[in-house]
């Protein structure tokens, strides 16, 4: 693809580098998104331009000589005038040439392949609809409502009518069976007959109805996202596992990133490749991808170019995690006249919605991608106006109860002439007695109408 001079209008050379879907030959013609970039700088800044690509297919490095190797070498001897290509802006490489504002934002991330994807469940994998906040506040609301249940059916004289002369059928023991039985939808004796203790046993019901069928849903949703959680989420748990080999472009930026990198975790990422120089560092980004899908390697790169390998590959994911943000920029000569006039047309661009335009034109995905984070344990927030409803239906189950009790206290008080407040005292004293005691009493009257 080249121009030659048309009306008089200034010829650049620009240096370019093969990769998809930065610059590719289709049909011996140059296409891709520097090719359009560089039609749309063109005929902004009126300028005809011949494309030639790199030599020796390198972005640009400082070799053992001190030269500069790939497209900035090209650019300082002047072979070309302007590089556009995926070219990182890096403080070395500033120091030799000049960079025109970024085109394309972009970081360092991991390129994995989807079967490294960990499908092993959990022995306790039931619990993980559920965060560990959820079940802990499940048990205390149950625990809760059986005490409260426990307590009302002692308190209401409609459930225990004579305390010294017949036994509670909810004791404690009978009041967690009783919630319990109400968890697993299952109807568990005995039958509430108070309205306290059918206030209190109505909402825990429907906190029970409402908590299972969150549960159910979160479950099958569970199951239903294949637990696509990937065993490397960072690049932590990348140097910390062993499974799989690990690298990037030899000589490219990222290598250098982490080796100037003063974070122990990338200096340990660059000490492992390092060492394993000639197995982990690949040539080529196509080789990269071709390893990534072949064998048990994660590549470590651009994070943009990592997104498009898993918009053409389905089998191909990146990890969440990106680290060292950087850019994409054109570069020139430190005295070029272009330089200034480049990056104000690049702003422009993306201004106008041009440079956005670009991107997804490029990097349209044919993959039907599900999100990773499309499922989660259902934390306690998410359940809080039914544990707010489990609240306010103990109060009232309790409220209830005293106010059953505090009636049967102030017709008794009449009968008696005792006070109101003493009678529903020896009321409350009698009905919360320990069972061994309303026992020993009944022996007692049992041996004396004996």
């Amino acid at each position: 693809d080249s121009r030659g001079p048309e009306g008089g209008l200034p010829t650049l050379t620009v240096t370019t580098i093969l990769e998809d879907p930065y610059v590719m030959v289709r049909s011996s013609e140059l296409e891709g998104y520097c090719i359009d970039l560089l039609k749309a700088l063109a005929a902004m800044l009126h300028f005809s331009y011949k494309v030639k690509v790199v030599g020796d297919g390198q972005y640009g490095a400082v070799s053992a000589s001190g030269n500069w190797t790939g497209m900035i070498g090209e650019v300082l001897r002047k072979e070309a005038d302007i590089a556009v290509a995926p070219l990182t802006v890096t403080s070395a490489r500033e120091e030799v040439i000049s960079f025109t504002t970024p085109f394309l934002q972009t970081g360092i991330g991991i390129l994995l392949r989807k079967d490294t994807v960990s499908h092993e469940m959990s022995f306790f994998h039931f619990l993980a609809p559920f965060s560990k906040e959820t079940w802990t506040g499940l048990l205390f609301a149950y625990v809760l409502t059986c005490f409260c249940l426990f307590l009302v059916a002692r308190l209401s004289p409609c459930e225990w009518n004579e305390p010294k002369n017949e036994e509670n059928h909810f004791t404690f023991l009978n009041s967690l069976w009783f919630g319990a039985g109400a968890l697993a939808l299952q109807g568990v004796t005995p039958r509430p007959k108070a309205l306290s203790v059918r206030v209190i046993a109505a909402v825990w019901w429907l906190f029970a109805i409402a908590l299972l069928a969150a549960y159910v849903a979160n479950f099958t949703a569970l199951l239903s996202s294949g637990t696509e959680q990937l065993p490397v989420q960072t690049f932590e748990d990348l140097v910390k596992q062993r499974k799989m080999e690990f690298g990037t472009l030899d000589g490219s930026s990222t290598f250098y990133f982490f080796k100037n990198s003063k974070n122990p975790i990338h200096q340990m990422i660059y000490e492992y490749m390092d060492k394993r120089r000639d197995r982990v560092l690949v040539k080529t980004y196509q080789e990269a991808v071709q390893r990534v899908m072949e064998s048990n390697y994660a590549f470590i790169g651009e994070s943009i170019s990592q997104d498009l390998a898993a918009a053409r590959h389905c089998n191909l994911i990146r990890a969440p995690e990106v680290i060292g943000a950087r850019g994409f920029g054109i570069a020139t000569t430190q005295a070029s006249p272009w330089t200034k006039q480049l990056s104000i047309a690049v702003l422009k661009l993306r201004e106008s919605g041009d440079l956005d335009y670009l991107r997804n034109k490029w990097w349209e995905s044919s993959c039907l991608h599900k999100s990773r984070d499309s499922w989660s344990p259902l934390q306690p927030q998410a359940l809080g106006g039914l544990f707010l409803t489990l609240a306010i239906g103990l109060a009232l189950g309790v409220i209830a109860a005293l106010v059953e009790l505090s009636n049967k206290s102030r017709h008794a008080a009449g009968h008696v002439k005792k006070s109101c407040c003493s009678v529903f005292t020896e009321e409350m004293c009698a009905r919360l007695r320990i069972k061994e005691n309303t026992r020993q009493s009944q022996e007692t009257s049992g041996r004396a109408n004996a």
